[in-house]
């Protein structure tokens, strides 16, 4: 891989995150900082780099990665799918170790809206007969 950039876009929640793939030594980056700065706490930096850990390149690659909505938790399952689907690209070959261990199934879960006539999404008022 001679300066080829890959592309993987991962969603979850609200969350959408752009992934560019190349070969390199390691460095992730996102929105311009370190990913262990930018996110903050170690879980969500460990739910990054999942994919690359299952397939041993936590060293081939440099990774930008451009995200926007949500919080960081939504952030960082929608970067693994995005790093996952780049893997993907690389090598068909990958596929099979990504699917099994879930980092190319995208979260569909969504926060569930307020109903008129209630306190929240499922929540209800208090019921009383008299």
């Amino acid at each position: 891989m001679t300066d080829v950039k890959l592309y993987g876009t991962g969603r979850r929640k609200r969350s959408v995150a752009r992934v560019f793939l190349s070969s390199g030594k390691g460095k992730i980056k996102i929105n311009g900082k370190d990913f262990k700065e930018y996110l903050c706490r170690d879980t969500l930096a460990t739910i990054v780099m999942q994919p690359l850990v299952a397939l041993e390149s936590e060293k081939l690659y440099d990774i930008v990665i451009n995200v926007n909505g949500g919080g960081l938790t939504g952030q960082a399952g929608a970067i693994r799918l995005g790093i996952a689907r780049a893997l993907n690209a690389i090598n068909e070959d990958h596929r099979k170790i990504l699917k099994e261990r879930g980092f190319l199934t995208r979260d569909s879960r969504k926060v569930e809206r307020k109903k008129p006539g209630q306190p929240g999404a499922r929540k209800n008022f208090q019921f009383s007969k008299r």
